[in-house]
């Protein structure tokens, strides 16, 4: 993955509206407002590449962005916002359902989570999904600088039993405001997909 020549390519809100795989593909997911978009920024090392809000559930489409040939970082909307409607919460789950059951070329899922909280029973269901799925999968502990040094050990201690059971590659802690947390999830992510 070229990171730093990441690029938007486009948006898609409907399940009809996805088009096929088109080469290997990074899948970044989490629930509303964890920090999808600005760590994807982050990464890409780009202000404005992925759109950010303080507002949940902004991101309600699937967002591709290339990142050199034939390689795609795809930012999922967040779940678990509950100010949805009905309606929306089901166009949400069709696109969700349509995108991981049609076949696509999902090297890694890279699962985002709030340091600061136990993981969420919707996170919980990500994760079980992507585990029963076979996609492989890592968690980024988003917001790691907003935890004192004694938080920040516990927390992680606690994440490490919590999330044992769902075969992950790697646990990290991430935080947008330090470029060494970049670089490293950069460099890890590279070595995962053997580039």
């Amino acid at each position: 993955m070229e990171f730093l020549k990441a690029e938007f390519l486009t948006s898609y809100g409907l399940a009809s509206q996805l088009p096929p795989s088109k080469g290997t593909e990074v899948v970044f997911c989490g629930r509303s407002n964890v920090g999808k978009s600005s760590l994807i920024n982050k990464l890409c090392n780009r202000k404005s590449l992925a759109r950010v809000s303080s507002t949940p559930g902004k991101t309600t489409t699937v967002n591709f962005f290339s990142a050199g040939e034939g390689s795609f970082l795809v930012d999922l909307p967040g779940y678990g916002y509950a100010q949805r409607s009905g309606s929306e919460r089901a166009r949400w789950a069709s696109l969700m359902e349509h995108f991981f059951n049609s076949g696509r070329d999902i090297k890694l899922a890279v699962q985002l989570l709030d340091m600061r909280h136990k993981p969420s029973a919707e996170d919980f269901d990500m994760l079980r999904f992507l585990f029963e799925s076979g996609i492989p999968t890592i968690a980024v502990l988003t917001k790691a600088d907003k935890l004192n040094k004694t938080e920040y050990k516990k927390n992680l201690a606690d994440f490490d039993e919590w999330l044992k059971t769902f075969g992950l590659l790697e646990i990290t802690p991430f935080s947008v405001n330090s470029n060494d947390y970049a670089e490293g999830l950069r460099d890890k992510i590279n070595e995962l997909l053997g580039e």
